[in-house]
């Protein structure tokens, strides 16, 4: 009950946190154990463009900080986590709502701790991509990030 009402505080958070609020995009759920994250944004006057489509910037500021956030959250204070790159792919024009729904699986989790940790590598880089979809599915964007992930040793022991 605890981690849903927490979940729920972060998402309102989100929502509310002044440079995310302006990309236009609403954070809809949060996962207790941050492993999915789903969005929506818009098309309306704030995040449309000169020719009325969703603004390519709009598209990429909603959701920029989420896999990051979501390894912060899933990996714990003993780790160090940027976003090192970004690639955003405009597919089709979009007209309407657009979500997108993050990811990060318990194996995805394992390997990055196993990679550091077992195997001795100082940093990783993980790639993830996210598609901004309309209510039917259509691909109006793909984005893809990678992120930088390393342990912090004065964090750790």
């Amino acid at each position: 009950m605890l981690s849903s009402l927490r979940s729920r505080l972060y998402r309102i958070g989100f929502n509310l946190f002044p440079a995310y609020r302006r990309t236009g995009g609403r954070v809809t759920y949060v996962a207790p154990d941050w492993q999915e994250i789903r969005i929506k944004l818009p098309l309306n006057w704030r995040t449309r463009n000169y020719v009325g489509t969703t603004f390519g910037g709009s598209i990429y500021g909603a959701v920029d900080p989420f896999y990051m956030m979501m390894l912060l959250k899933t990996l714990g204070d003993e780790y160090v986590v940027w976003d090192k790159e970004a690639e955003i792919r405009f597919r089709k024009p979009g007209r309407d709502t657009l979500f997108a729904r993050f990811t990060i699986t318990d194996e995805e989790i394992a390997a990055i701790r196993s990679e550091l940790e077992t195997e001795g590598t100082e940093s990783v880089d993980r790639h993830y991509t996210v598609d901004l979809v309309d209510a039917d599915g259509t691909v109006h964007a793909t984005v893809r990030k990678t992120v930088y992930v390393t342990t912090d040793g004065s964090k750790a022991a």
